[in-house]
């Protein structure tokens, strides 16, 4: 797998990737300029193949993630996921083994369209990172950094999108398929 190129993006929805679904249909819009903020996504997979879930400490109700944020100016995706990591789990104890080929987006609902970042952007557009997990558990940290997230824990690949708010689910299931052949190495399948 390893580090690979971005080509053709398209909006499909709630992710994007290659001319994929959007619902039913097949979209082409280009996913360009400022209405999608750049991010990075993070998937960090342990010793036994699951996957760190957070929940979100700025919700009321539970809202699941894997780890993701913002590209700052002058960052590459590549060091914003190390930083994001670091900031968002608390600890340098992994190491990157897989990059997404292409860059995938969701649209925020039009609810929180308006209120969230700002309204400069109507979604995220994510560079996803598959990252190793070489420490224990005693290693995360939560606080490290401005506090993000008040639980975490290890789920199963395949529950992910059960997990995940909607309009981050198409997203979620693209990342899945993305890192199929990683993950089924590092969980010796």
């Amino acid at each position: 797998m390893g580090a690979r190129t971005a080509s053709k993006e398209v909006c499909i929805g709630a992710a994007v990737r290659h001319g994929e679904r959007q619902g039913s249909r097949v979209s082409s819009t280009p996913v360009d300029g400022p209405t999608y903020r750049p991010c990075v996504g993070i998937m960090l997979v342990n010793a036994e193949g699951r996957v760190l879930v957070a929940n979100r400490s700025d919700m009321e109700s539970a809202a699941w993630q894997m780890p993701q944020g913002g590209i700052d100016a002058g960052e590459t995706p590549r060091d914003a996921a190390l930083r994001e990591f670091a900031e968002e789990v608390g600890t340098d104890k992994a190491r990157i083994i897989a990059e997404s080929r292409d860059w995938l987006s969701y649209d925020l609902p039009a609810e929180l369209q308006g209120g969230v970042w700002k309204g400069r952007y109507k979604g995220q557009r994510q560079k996803w990172f598959l990252f190793e997990f070489m420490g224990t558990d005693e290693d995360i940290d939560l606080d490290a950094h401005n506090r993000e997230f008040d639980e975490w824990k290890w789920i199963d690949p395949e529950e992910l999108p059960a997990l995940i708010v909607d309009f981050k689910r198409a997203l979620y299931e693209d990342v899945l398929e993305e890192f199929s052949e990683p993950l089924t190495r590092l969980r010796g399948e």
